[in-house]
């Protein structure tokens, strides 16, 4: 850029500052490099600086080319090159002899600005990217990316204030480590559940911590006592270490079991059942025009969402298949441990309280399996219905963004590296939608 100046004898472009955004920096000069990189050369307006060591005013000794990358800017990879003022300073005795201006553009020995860095730290937690696409539009090897994110991502997660006002939390397993063997190829993930005073949702990854056990939780839990001091609800999956971490580490937290994993079991004994009929009437596992094969899938639809064509269809199919009618009692029971969550509070109450007192005695074995399932958890079954419905469906949601990032990475090797990624990326910062997409 030939003619930079704004008006004559002006020795920085008034226009050009505002674009580079940096306070007390100005651009002296714009060129793309023979790489098609936009160079843009600056300095700063400082005029006067004090030794740090004696604090005697010191005096200009030249400058010298320090360069960085910047953030991308119009496509292209941006150099900064900074020229960094060197002052000497003038009492004799000061050991500081020379040094050089700082300035909150990079910090000294960087490659990278600050901004590039909040951009890149940004993108991991906003967007579905890749380290190696970032250094990519950086220009920079993915060692020097990482290396500036992972300061930044640190000092964000260690941040005491993302533990504040949270009032429930979920837990559950994730398997970030699929093809190891051993006990670290799981953690356990919490989940902050607290609503806002709209009552929404906006479930944000609080840790995780490597191993699947009540242990692993209720050791987090004894290193956030400011956390534990205002949690009022805690959802949980069927898993009795979960439970006992609660009950030990949140004592005065209500335990909700997660609805969707109390219906999944519903689901698995209809399946059982199923199977099991299948076996004693034919003598071998379902085949497509068997009767019970064929309305697999409807039976573990709501009844409220079947039309009548389907609803004929597993009526003709278990008059077929199920003589019996061990499996037409199942999706009996199925259907009626569905209903306590489509229910009003009071109604959904009163039926679990029947399903609870009722399944037990039930003489298929597999339904009468799950009604003592059901009754060891009955108190937190009931909770449900105290909490205003709590559950982990947003912990199930963190999960699935977790499973995001392992896929786009490929897969991960060092876990505090896994852990920083998912913690940007399911921080709850993302902006959620006002409408829906398709209005």
């Amino acid at each position: 850029m030939t003619h930079s100046m704004c008006g004559s004898g002006a020795r920085w472009c008034a226009r050009a500052d505002a674009m580079f955004d940096v306070p007390d920096m100005h651009v002296l000069a714009v060129a793309i490099d023979d790489r098609q990189r936009l160079v843009l050369t600056v300095e700063s307006g400082q005029r006067q600086h004090g030794c740090p060591a004696c604090g005697v005013l010191a005096v200009g000794h030249g400058r010298r080319v320090r360069v960085l990358h910047d953030a991308p800017c119009f496509g292209r990879v941006t150099l900064v090159r900074w020229l960094v003022r060197v002052w000497r300073c003038l009492e004799p005795a000061c050991p500081a002899g020379t040094f050089s201006e700082a300035h909150d553009l990079a910090p000294p020995r960087m490659v990278l600005t600050a901004r590039a860095v909040r951009w890149a730290t940004d993108a991991l937690s906003y967007d579905d990217t890749t380290v190696s696409a970032l250094a990519r539009h950086l220009g920079v090897d993915w060692h020097t990316c990482w290396d500036a994110v992972e300061t930044e991502a640190t000092a964000r997660t260690d941040d005491s204030a993302r533990l504040k006002n949270v009032k429930s939390v979920g837990v559950d397993e994730h398997i970030w480590r699929p093809s190891r063997i051993g006990v670290d190829r799981a953690v356990t993930i919490i989940v902050d559940l607290t609503r806002d005073q709209d009552g929404c949702l906006h479930a944000r990854l609080l840790d995780a911590a490597v191993g699947r056990s009540g242990t692993v939780y209720k050791n987090w839990l004894d290193t956030q006592p400011g956390l534990v001091a205002g949690v009022e609800t805690a959802a949980l999956d069927p898993f009795r270490g979960y439970a006992n971490a609660i009950r030990d580490g949140l004592p005065d937290a209500v335990a909700v079991l997660d609805a969707f994993h109390v219906v999944r079991l519903g689901t698995q004994v209809l399946d059982e059942v199923r199977r099991r009929v299948q076996q004693d009437t034919l003598g071998r596992r379902g085949h497509k025009d068997d009767p019970l094969y064929k309305i697999r899938g409807l039976l573990r639809h709501g009844v409220e969402h079947l039309t009548e064509r389907q609803q004929a269809k597993i009526t003709r199919c278990l008059q077929h298949g199920d003589p019996d009618g061990e499996v037409n009692l199942a999706w009996q029971c199925y259907q009626q441990l569905r209903s306590i969550y489509h229910a009003t509070p009071a109604t959904g109450r009163a039926i679990a309280t029947k399903i609870l007192d009722s399944f037990p005695s039930c003489p298929i074995p597999e339904v009468a399996r799950l009604g003592r399932t059901l009754k060891a958890w009955r108190a937190q079954v009931l909770a449900y219905f105290d909490t205003a419905g709590v559950s982990n469906g947003g912990t199930e949601a963190i999960n699935l963004i977790i499973e995001k990032v392992r896929r786009l990475a490929h897969g991960f090797r060092d876990f505090s590296h896994y852990r920083l990624r998912i913690m940007l990326a399911a921080d709850g910062r993302r902006p959620y939608r006002l409408r829906p997409a398709h209005a």
